[in-house]
């Protein structure tokens, strides 16, 4: 069986120049951004865009690190465009708040908001999860996360990321729909990021956000980028230097479950082993919440009336158009 590579390097600067070098001698030993990009390909790039309202405090994407791999796309001969579903307001709005739109105009980069499609996961318990078409019309993807500690589910990076390719208004609906057991949660990412099947994900470590994350924690510079074809394996690669216990993330715990990685004997680490970047003093959340926000009934009730009518009938209506 072949194994996964995933690329880990030190990197500490997000200066146009120096990151561009970065990225490039990172994905060098995967073949380089041509391995994935092809000339005339429509490339959804996908960062994190969760908020507007916490500016400099390292929880979003850089637009330094959506800048770079524009660029690289567009001279690989690729048409880039990217997106994102904030669970609260816009994709375009969150975008502005923090820093995107020189880049945009700079570079003609189009943003689209993300619009629910039904779409059958290959685990059936989740048939009737909504993505966004935009990710299955465009011919690769890119998933752009940021490494942060996260207080529902210990640690999100690059599967977490592709939650973003559910309709905001849905990710409420699937909080309280599989919240109330972790383990489920955790597959129902993973089970998103595998329809998804990003072609790379580049990860952000330069910067990250430990602690009370995945908004309210703060900036802890770590010095890394790391990327790989597989997404699972990049993870549990990630929580291994943190020194995280992957049963403790449940992204990675279903994954490991389900077969998709397994120990680090299984990856094949083409630059930087973990080991060598290992951090010991990671801060994970001071107190986790519960991932179903721990509503009362009346209100999840009324919650899943309003997703009957107003969201799951319209979405099936057109999906069968």
């Amino acid at each position: 069986m072949r194994k996964s590579s995933v690329s880990l390097i030190r990197a500490n600067s997000y200066e146009q120049q120096l990151l561009r070098e970065s990225v490039q001698s990172l994905l060098a030993p995967l073949g380089g951004i041509e391995a994935f990009v092809k000339a005339g390909d429509r490339v959804l790039l996908k960062p994190n865009l969760l908020t507007g309202g916490r500016v400099g405090n390292e929880c979003v994407t850089r637009p330094e690190i959506l800048h770079c791999v524009t660029k690289l796309v567009q001279e690989a001969g690729g048409k880039p465009f990217f997106g994102d579903s904030p669970a609260f307001g816009s994709a375009m709005g969150v975008a502005k708040v923090n820093g995107y739109l020189p880049l945009m105009e700079e570079l003609n980069l189009p943003i689209v908001e993300f619009h629910g499609k039904r779409y059958e996961t290959a685990n059936k318990e989740f048939n009737h999860l909504l993505l966004c078409k935009e990710a299955f019309d465009a011919d690769v993807v890119i998933n752009l996360p940021k490494v942060k500690s996260h207080c529902q589910l210990t640690m999100t990076m690059g599967v977490k990321n592709l939650f973003g390719c559910v309709p905001g208004k849905m990710k409420a609906w699937w909080h309280m729909e599989a919240g109330k057991d972790s383990d489920r949660f955790g597959e129902m990412l993973v089970e998103t990021a595998r329809a998804i099947n990003p072609n790379l994900t580049i990860l952000d470590g330069i910067i990250g956000h430990e602690g009370n994350g995945p908004s309210g924690g703060e900036p802890r510079p770590l010095g890394i980028l790391a990327a790989s074809g597989d997404v699972f394996a990049l993870d549990r690669a990630i929580v291994e230097m943190l020194n995280v216990n992957p049963l403790q993330v449940p992204t990675v715990a279903a994954s490991m479950r389900l077969g998709l990685c397994s120990n680090l004997e299984a990856i094949d680490f083409v630059q930087l082993h973990p080991e060598d970047l290992k951090v010991l003093d990671w801060k994970l959340p001071t107190k986790m919440m519960p991932i179903d926000f721990a509503m009362p009934r009346v209100i999840k009730s009324t919650f899943r009336h309003l997703y009957i009518r107003f969201i799951k009938e319209p979405m099936n209506a057109y999906a069968g158009r």
